[in-house]
């Protein structure tokens, strides 16, 4: 079977994370591109389309025009499947019209702006039976999947604490968030939803520390600020409890000035810590206490990683990949799945639908928590 038929939902002229996702699914070379609707503006979503090659009578003024065109095309040349790319408000009602007209899906997070609005898609998805993928990145780096394993091996013990911070600095000024389309949505409680960094980049920091360790954030005590002049956090930090028992912090920020894109995790087990970073994502360093620190290296000649890992890599040691990789392997794992491959147990390769509710679930129990004054909040078993 050829590469997957897919039509994208916004990603539109001065879009990043639309180009992101488009240049990962052609990475991962089982994805094609053949519709979209890339603006909520008709005339801006066909000039996007001829930017980037579609076809005109493939590039639709609105989602709902694509959904329903394509839909009514023979099986042999509609879309099999969705990309949504759109800020948090405008993901639910896409992805579950999408899933309501048969198509698959995968989408950005955090999954939607609220926790009743993700409800709303996990029911879809339920009863509809398609498939969704949500593109948590930085779960595809290969050392990442590799600290997966060796934490799920039980080789290091129990996990004892864990330290993820995710900080930048591109909103840290006024200025910033003037004729910035990215920031402007971002900071908007009304596009982005009720959280702001910690909606955009800390719910990554949380799926990274449950997808390495292999356990659930069960507590949350949080405290969420902005700067002067904001209406949404854009700097927040946490602490919180593992379902194994292990505690944690985590630091979510847009305003700490030096920080270009630092996300950092340290997981302490019993008998090793293990350390990553993402600007530094082809090595894993694990430090002992009796023994000399090791550092892997990522590479598809490294003969010492898992050989599941060995299989998403592209390229030899020395010779780096990064974020677009990544983003690709999430894209090939889904299109696999889509495919027909079989699941491996535990990981598919991308964030399911149960990973997103957690997510949100984590975003509401941070909110709670600092509305009233940093309490601590147990955060809701949540069901796909």
């Amino acid at each position: 079977m050829g590469p997957i038929p897919y039509g994208m939902i916004g990603g539109g002229q001065g879009a990043f994370i639309g180009g992101v996702h488009r240049t990962a699914a052609a990475i991962a070379g089982n994805w094609q591109l053949v519709a979209g609707a890339l603006s909520s503006t008709p005339e801006k979503a066909r000039t996007s389309g001829a930017e980037i090659g579609l076809p005109a009578d493939r590039t639709y003024g609105s989602w709902s025009e694509m959904l329903e065109r394509e839909a009514a095309l023979p099986a042999d040349r509609r879309i099999e499947a969705v990309a949504i790319v759109t800020p948090n408000y405008a993901h639910a009602a896409p992805a579950i019209a999408a899933l309501e007209a048969g198509f698959d899906v995968i989408i950005d997070k955090p999954l939607a702006d609220c926790v009743e609005a993700a409800r709303a898609i996990a029911d879809a998805v339920a009863h509809t039976g398609r498939r969704i993928a949500v593109t948590h990145t930085y779960t595809g780096y290969p050392l990442v999947k590799q600290a997966r394993a060796l934490v799920a091996s039980g080789k290091f013990g129990k996990v004892r604490r864990v330290a993820v911070k995710y900080t930048q600095d591109w909103l840290s000024r006024a200025a910033d968030l003037e004729n910035n389309k990215q920031a402007a949505w971002r900071v908007d409680p009304a596009q982005s939803g009720d959280a702001g960094a910690f909606g955009d980049i800390g719910t990554h920091a949380a799926n990274l520390a449950e997808f390495i360790t292999g356990e659930r954030i069960t507590r949350i005590c949080a405290e969420l600020t902005m700067l002067e002049g904001r209406r949404i956090d854009d700097d927040g930090a946490a602490l919180f409890h593992l379902s194994g028992g292990g505690k944690g912090t985590l630091t979510a920020s847009q305003v700490l000035v030096g920080d270009i894109n630092d996300l950092a995790i340290d997981v302490y087990c019993d008998e090793a810590g293990l350390h990553w970073r993402q600007e530094e994502p082809n090595t894993l360093r694990i430090g002992y206490r009796d023994r000399p620190t090791e550092i892997w290296h990522a590479g598809a000649n490294r003969a010492y990683l898992d050989p599941g890992i060995l299989a998403i890599q592209r390229t030899p040691g020395g010779h780096p990949e990064g974020y677009l990789e990544a983003f690709a392997n999430i894209y090939r794992a889904f299109g696999e799945q889509l495919r027909g491959a079989q699941v491996p147990d535990g990981e598919p390769g991308f964030a399911t639908i149960a990973d997103a509710l957690r997510g949100m679930e984590f975003l509401r129990a941070s909110l709670e928590s600092s509305r009233n004054g940093a309490v601590w909040v147990d955060l809701e078993e949540t069901k796909a």
